[in-house]
């Protein structure tokens, strides 16, 4: 089916990816496979050297394929790859155009195990990070010539804060590096679309609001079509045989494939695909609940005697709900923290309310990321992120409003 842009978001969630004919299923099938067959030599080589077909699916899938084509298309994006997980995602991204000796500026409020990758992982790859505040001021002073990427949240986890995008977007451009966004709390695209704001690359968790029903796991990365390559070495190096030179304006795209999936095997199921396409077709649906749901239950919680700080984009008096109301469209998110005397106490009481560390579920999930999500990362790293001891993060879901509250008043009590 030809893509129409002029379509609705919610529109393009159902039709994208599910071809029109005769005896074709309406929706996306499993094809479970790990090899596909060629006729010839002459065809073989040519797939080899071209990988535009299908091959050996951990480069390919039919199912995988149409996720992609449908993340791509709500994402605005000019190519997308779909991995095992968010994480394979967001290693992906960073790898794919960073080497040893270059180095990366990210914001400090940030998903544990981003943390973790820049903290750990990179540098034993002998790539550098430099957290700062979330603020394109901040991120220029912590540019250095070598930096060949800025990373964001487009909401930041747990902390709530939304990034100035254009501004993240300039300072990047104008040191020569890309701009990249973590946007799964924007749920693929719906909230808000980083690449119509001046990002290279997003990626995503699928496992969250992508998946929607916490049942399977998966990643993504998606570019944009107007990223500039001509300050990094790897991408200019080699004269006629680089791979710009090579690959044209397919060469982020076709990197990120090449790293995640072909030489790291970070490779999505076709069964996990497809739940995911699904999960997508009713998107819009929850995370327009669940965004109604998470800002009355941030104004309840505020006038709660037993509750500290509370933090949500959508709360007038939130220093992000300017940047929310202009990046983020239709709500400020599913997701909430506030803070209590005893957290302990208060997720012990609980009986509605589920303690799991996920996100994006159907069912409202509760954490104390002080131990869990972000419990290995240093202390100041921690309170950087937004963490405190007595911080409780809640993703918001479909449940009724007046229940949930009864049971986060009963805790409290």
């Amino acid at each position: 089916m030809t893509h129409d842009p002029s379509q609705a978001y919610e529109t393009q969630a159902v039709q994208t990816a599910i071809p029109r004919g005769l005896g074709q299923s309406v929706g996306v099938p499993i094809h479970a496979a790990a090899g596909f067959q060629f006729e010839t030599l002459e065809q073989a080589q040519s797939e080899f050297q071209q990988n535009t077909g299908l091959s050996y699916a951990r480069l390919q899938n039919p199912t995988v394929r149409a996720l992609e084509e449908r993340l791509n298309v709500l994402e605005g994006g000019a190519a997308t790859v779909a991995l095992a997980s968010g994480q394979a995602a967001t290693l992906t991204a960073m790898l794919s155009v960073c080497r040893a000796g270059d180095h990366i500026v990210s914001s400090s409020s940030l998903f544990g195990g981003t943390a973790g990758l820049l903290n750990n992982i990179l540098p034993l790859m002998g790539i550098s990070a430099t957290l700062v505040p979330n603020t394109p001021e901040a991120v220029r002073g912590a540019i250095k010539d070598n930096t060949r990427l800025v990373w964001a949240e487009i909401i930041g986890n747990p902390a709530g804060d939304v990034p100035d995008l254009g501004g993240l977007a300039a300072v990047a451009h104008e040191a020569g590096a890309l701009l990249a966004v973590d946007s799964t709390w924007a749920g693929a695209g719906y909230l808000c679309r980083p690449l119509d704001h001046g990002a290279d690359i997003v990626t995503h968790s699928l496992t969250k609001w992508a998946g929607g029903h916490g049942s399977v796991m998966g990643g993504s990365v998606t570019v944009g079509s107007r990223h500039d390559l001509s300050r990094n070495p790897i991408f200019t190096e080699g004269g006629e045989a680089s791979i710009l030179n090579v690959r044209g304006d397919q060469a982020l795209a076709w990197r990120q494939r090449w790293f995640g999936a072909h030489q790291l095997g970070m490779t999505l199921a076709p069964h996990s695909a497809f739940l995911i396409a699904q999960g997508l077709e009713t998107l819009a649906l929850r995370l327009d609940r669940e965004c109604q749901t998470a800002l009355a239950l941030a104004q309840w919680l505020q006038a709660h005697p037993a509750v500290g700080q509370v933090s949500y984009p959508g709360l007038p008096d939130s220093p992000w709900h300017a940047q929310a109301q202009k990046y983020l469209r239709g709500g400020a998110g599913a997701v909430l923290t506030f803070e209590v005397e005893d957290p302990a106490r208060f997720l012990g009481r609980l009986g509605l309310l589920r303690i799991v560390p996920n996100l994006g579920d159907n069912r409202t999930l509760v954490v104390h990321p002080w131990t869990t999500t972000h419990g290995r990362l240093p202390e100041a790293t921690r309170l950087a992120a937004g963490v405190s001891a007595r911080t409780i993060r809640m993703s918001v879901g479909l449940e009724a409003l007046a229940d949930l509250q009864a049971d986060i008043g009963q805790a409290l009590a």
